[in-house]
């Protein structure tokens, strides 16, 4: 995913990678959950994850960075970290997963055996800069650890993560001089002049501590880090790489032999050497949104101590504490596959608050949480479909603390909106809709409290009502988002009227019933949208017509349609599917056409232009989010075999437990949470409803251990590729006649159960009260 208000200047590379690994945990009885992670998976392709140490949505994303390509070449390297390179730039602290945007790779550091270097170098061209080979061979990856050899300085790296603190151990070869490198000039998604300025300070007491800030994806985003070394430091040099100077005796071509202390400039690079070690270094860092004095707090208060080996335990437990919310029965590569997309799920929204409570607003300007922990780092086009949902099932008190941060950034907002997409609290405004709507009525819906749902409402209405963004002047006008005004103004209509039906739910809920009918009435605006000539949601413009000429294959930058074409945004009324099947000509019409869908012969050269038009099953891109919600539509028509018969085709073609096993970005987990939630068997096709559709497990059985000591289970037999249909569920032993399941039914714990078959049962789900809820029939 990733949307500009402006046309990228990437240039679509093709990777092919010749090495796929197998999923290297295996389960055994006494192991928690982290043991079957493998943080490789979407590291290669399109998957745009980091292999690298963190903690369940910790504020540290602690990663090797293979490369920091400038912003024409930055796509596939928008973690930092390519599976098919062959060399490390070094180690960063801060880092998305899954994005289809790039940013982040802050406070890189690099340990060098030997005379160092103050320049990466070429890859092309070993020994050219600091960088260095290395081999996965000598890779150890795991939930909460990352190690790894520099092939050429021969260190062994490791590194390991709390929430706010990054934790390093070098072990460097005998009767090598070792040195630490810093380097404050690279960040991911990289252009001349993106470093604003930085700052780069050595304490009396030998800590270090700097700042930078930068015009990145977010313009004007500082971020400042402490740090601190295991074995006094025997010598450091500060340069400033822009003007060329040394400090501290460094001798060398324009080079000023000054000590200072202190470096200021737009180009700063630190070595700290330490001699020739008996031991490992260790180094502890952490960072700040705030000031170098909060970073140095979160550093002496999380960071305590030099046992990396007890830090390195402690990561491994959070993750083992936070997976234990699902067993399950499967194999051990279903099993690789099913806690790597939850640990997926669980790394965004990130920590960005300090000990002391402070965070960055985006208003640029510091707050200080009361009450809850702030989070940011929202890719919120994608993550309210499946991965926030998720959260609310599994992780309900967390989603308190999102929830909150939502209406605390709302409230530090200079446009008194919510976050479009945000992260370390401030705004990139990528990406269309308003789609904190549906995360905060989703968990409002489904029993979530503990945040002032009245604020919440009233960010949610303000934010629906601001008139300057993305075309909503003209859509409370006419209905819709004419596009001689306002470019992908099919896709706008369409997303801006299911946010309402949102409103209109929560409206509801809290008895608000004028706003739930203010926005009822405009969660119909998608019919303005839909051309019942040819069958298609199209873009009109100011006078009423459809745009001309027409192509429903056209895709990308320039078209009615965010990301994807008419045949793949067509089917985006997730409040209404009724309503759709009825417009479309009724079930077996709709039926026909989503067939057609699946079924289509599609060169994906088509999409080269676009490059988050992955995964391609006929026209559904199932590598993008807004196909994410199709194969479940059959639910809506009375063919809930046909969703089942889909999803196995997906399920076996874009997942797999190898570092290219993701179809396209994760996304700060949507992807991921999106087979987690197929893989138990239902989806929340309506986030903002209290019901999911029904498909089918994709795992034996799997227990979850909600909130209040209750379990749910869900199990299905036979279990084999010889049944892929659903013939009969129960729900507590007693007969489920309909392919939707409410909230409510798994919070109060029970058995779902699944009797599967070879052949279709072409008759459960036929009924209209049998189908899940649409705004316009068969509401509950």
């Amino acid at each position: 995913m990733v949307k500009f208000p402006f046309k990228p200047a990437f240039a679509p590379a093709a990777l092919a990678l010749a090495l796929s690994l197998a999923a290297s945990a295996g389960h055994a009885a006494d192991a928690g959950h982290a043991a079957e992670v493998d943080p490789r998976i979407g590291t290669g392709g399109d998957g745009h994850t980091f292999p690298g140490a963190t903690v369940p949505f910790g504020m540290i994303q602690l990663s090797p960075d293979t490369a920091m390509p400038d912003f024409k070449h930055a796509y596939k390297w928008a973690a930092g970290y390519q599976y098919g390179d062959t060399s490390l730039l070094g180690f960063s602290h801060t880092h998305f997963s899954g994005s289809g945007h790039s940013d982040l790779g802050d406070v890189l550091v690099m340990p060098v055996a030997g005379e160092p270097k103050l320049d990466p170098g070429d890859p092309a061209q070993p020994g050219s800069g600091y960088r260095s080979r290395f081999s996965h061979d000598s890779e150890k990856v795991e939930a909460g650890y990352y190690a790894v050899t520099l092939s050429d300085y021969q260190v062994r790296a490791e590194l390991t993560a709390g929430r706010r603190v990054g934790w390093h151990r070098y072990s460097f070869p005998a009767g090598q001089p070792a040195h630490l490198l810093l380097d404050l000039r690279p960040s991911i998604y990289d252009y001349p002049g993106k470093v604003l300025w930085s700052s780069l300070r050595v304490h009396p007491d030998g800590a270090v501590t700097g700042c930078r800030q930068t015009r990145g994806w977010a313009p004007g985003r500082e971020l400042c880090f402490a740090m601190r070394f295991s074995q006094p430091l025997a010598a450091r040099h500060l340069y400033d790489r822009e003007t060329d100077v040394a400090y501290k005796g460094f001798k060398g071509p324009g080079h000023q032999p000054e000590d200072r202390d202190a470096q200021q400039g737009r180009a700063i690079v630190g070595v700290f050497d330490f001699g020739q070690l008996k031991q490992p270094l260790q180094v502890k860092v952490a960072i700040s949104p705030v000031s170098e004095a909060n970073a140095l707090a979160n550093l002496d208060t999380d960071g305590k101590g030099w046992d990396f080996d007890a830090r390195r335990a402690e990561a491994r437990a959070a993750w083992d504490q936070a997976l234990s919310v699902v067993d399950i029965d499967a194999p051990k590569t279903e099993r690789t596959s099913f806690y790597t997309s939850l640990y997926h799920a669980m790394l965004s929204p990130t920590l960005s608050m300090d000990v002391n409570g402070d965070y960055r607003g985006p208003d640029n300007a510091v707050h200080r949480a009361q009450g809850f922990e702030f989070h940011s780092t929202w890719s919120l086009w994608d993550v309210y479909r499946a991965q926030q949902p998720l959260m609310v099932l599994l992780q309900p008190q967390r989603s308190v603390d999102f929830v909150r941060s939502l209406i605390a950034a709302r409230e530090a907002s200079p446009f008194g909106i919510l976050p479009v997409w945000a992260y370390q609290g401030l705004e990139t405004w990528c990406m269309i809709g308003y789609h904190a709507v549906p995360v905060i009525a989703d968990a409002y819906v489904k029993g979530i409290r503990g945040f002032d749902a009245k604020a919440g409402l009233d960010a949610m209405v303000a934010s629906a009502t601001y008139a300057p963004y993305g075309g909503l002047g003209e859509y409370m006008q006419r209905g819709y988002v004419p596009i001689d005004k306002e470019p992908e103004g099919a896709s706008k209509t369409l997303e801006y009227a299911y946010d309402d039906w949102t409103i209109a739910q929560m409206a509801k809920a809290m008895g608000r019933g004028d706003v739930a009918a203010t926005f009822a009435k405009r969660a119909g605006n998608w019919r303005n949208a839909y051309d019942a000539k040819t069958g298609f949601m199209r873009a009109r413009k100011t006078d009423g017509a459809f745009r001309e000429p027409f192509n429903p294959d056209v895709a990308g930058y320039g078209s009615d349609y965010t990301e994807g074409n008419a045949w793949q945004y067509s089917w985006y009324v997730p409040q209404d599917v009724a309503g759709l099947i009825a417009a479309m000509g009724g079930d077996q019409a709709f039926v026909g056409k989503l067939d057609s869908v699946f079924d289509a012969k599609v060169d994906p050269k088509q999409f080269a232009h676009v490059e988050d038009i992955t995964g391609l099953i006929g026209w559904y891109a199932h590598g993008n989010e807004p196909s994410h919600h199709l194969a479940y539509l059959y639910d809506y028509a009375g063919a809930p075999w046909q969703t089942q018969k889909r999803l196995k085709q997906i399920m076996d073609s874009q997942y797999a437990p190898r570092p290219d096993g993701l179809a396209g970005n994760d996304d700060l987990g949507q992807m991921s949470a999106w087979y987690v939630f197929t893989a138990l068997g239902f989806y929340p096709v309506a986030p903002g409803s209290d019901e999911y559709a029904i498909g089918r497990p994709f795992v034996a059985k799997a227990t979850l251990h909600l909130h209040d000591g209750k379990r749910f289970t869900v199990s299905a037999a036979p279990f084999d590729d010889a049944h892929p249909y659903v013939g009969e569920v129960t729900l507590n032993g007693k007969p489920l006649d309909r392919v939707f399941l409410r909230h409510g039914e798994i919070l109060a714990g029970g058995e779902l159960h699944f009797r599967m078959q070879a052949q279709p049962n072409r008759n459960w789900g036929q009924a209209a009260e049998a189908r899940p809820a649409s705004m316009s029939a068969y509401a509950r």
